[in-house]
């Protein structure tokens, strides 16, 4: 059995990171998981609850497949709670594929930092056994290599998905205040046109109300010519 254990502290706050952990895949960083398919999600006394099932490619080389077998897409569960009250996300994932041989239980927890709160405090512990089998113990290695790997991309994908979030969060922005400037031209247009129309309006009252009033003086000027 190998114990890998890890930590790793991101500079950003745990609400940001959860989401990142959450949208972590598909990232060009690690091809391998090719797929996440969410079997049951509930809210369980406010703590969000989820199983998931994650499909990946594992590669192992030729006499480790001579071994165990071989599988073009290797299976795992992925149980997982999200505390908001408390700040706390906790997954744990066990594989489902080779699990005659080999188990791996792996347990990621992220947490406000305990000495700084604005930043997250990333915490990694898998087991490994390998039974059954020749060279189990130079597996295990194998194994806790390969996971080491991956730790590693992970914490890039993470700080992939939050550049994404921060891009996303931009344009919405931007596009707001396009969308403000837009509709305040618009607006001003709108005004503009009102008070034009406004003045034509005004223009031709007091046009016809003048033409009005020289007709009435026409006529009574005509009426005083006839009595005299």
């Amino acid at each position: 059995m190998k114990i890998w254990t890890s930590e790793h502290t991101f500079n950003h706050p745990w609400e940001t990171v959860a989401q990142a952990a959450w949208r972590k895949y598909p990232n060009p960083m690690n091809p391998a998981v090719v797929g996440i398919d969410v079997v049951d999600r509930k809210v369980v006394n406010g703590i969000l609850v989820t199983h998931r099932l994650v499909s990946s490619k594992w590669f192992f080389p030729r006499w480790a497949q001579a071994l165990i077998g071989t599988a073009k897409i290797c299976y795992a569960s992925e149980k997982s709670e999200v505390n908001p009250n408390e700040r706390e996300m906790t997954l744990k994932t066990t594989n489902l594929t080779f699990c005659r041989y080999i188990a791996v239980d792996e347990t990621v927890k992220y947490t406000p930092h305990p000495s700084d709160p604005t930043k997250t405090l990333l915490t990694q512990e898998a087991v490994v056994t390998v039974q059954g089998v020749p060279l189990s113990s130079y597996m295990e290695d194998l194994l806790a290599n390969k996971i080491s790997l991956n730790a590693g991309k992970g914490r890039q994908a993470i700080e992939w998905v939050i550049g994404k979030l921060d891009s996303e969060i931009k344009e919405l922005a931007n596009t707001a205040c396009k969308s403000t400037d837009e509709l305040l031209s618009h607006t001003k247009k709108s005004l503009d046109d009102i008070t034009i129309t406004a003045r034509r309006s005004m223009d031709d009252i007091s046009s016809k109300a003048k033409k009005s009033l020289d007709d009435i003086e026409k006529f009574r000027q005509a009426n005083a010519n006839q009595r005299s």
